[in-house]
């Protein structure tokens, strides 16, 4: 039996390169930049091919244009129930906006106490600026931990009129 194919290519950007990987379906799976906490590496036995992130490609140029405020493409991720519910979270945050740690454990009725899980959950998020976690900020506004690094998330957030 042969594994499904999974895509790959690389998006020049502001922020460095940019890799996506997707599912035979063409739905996103991950985006990642060089240096990134937990990031993905080109997959093993993937295929580089452009085409299946023609429309990522596109809304990602409009995005860093200052063009575009919400993404609508297909994702698919896959973690834990409780990550998965922190990242619909995410999803909510609008462009321009941030929250907090604690607002993202309220909206998912997790207790006060879960603040460190959902760090984590926001930590390990696959999909960098589609699934806004640079507008996820500590209590008290600082810019705290980005996987793509502080200087990255600085520079979506002025972007987004944020900071």
């Amino acid at each position: 039996m042969t594994m499904p194919t999974t895509y790959w290519t690389t998006l020049d950007s502001p922020l460095g390169p940019l890799l996506l990987t997707a599912d035979p379906t063409g739905a996103l799976t991950s985006l990642s930049v060089p240096g990134q906490k937990g990031g993905r590496p080109a997959p093993d036995g993937g295929r580089r091919d452009p085409a299946p992130f023609r429309a990522a490609e596109e809304q990602l140029r409009a995005y860093f244009a200052g063009e575009l405020k919400e993404f609508h493409l297909p994702l698919r991720t896959e973690g834990t129930a409780f990550r998965e519910r922190v990242w619909a979270a995410l999803d909510t945050v609008p462009y321009g906006a941030t929250t907090t740690y604690g607002e993202i454990a309220a909206r998912i009725g997790a207790p006060r106490a879960a603040v460190r899980a959902v760090g984590g959950a926001i930590g390990a998020n696959p999909l960098l600026i589609l699934r806004p976690c640079h507008r996820v900020t500590g209590a008290d506004g600082t810019l705290t931990g980005y996987a793509g690094g502080l200087e990255r998330k600085v520079r979506l957030l002025t972007l987004e009129g944020a900071l």
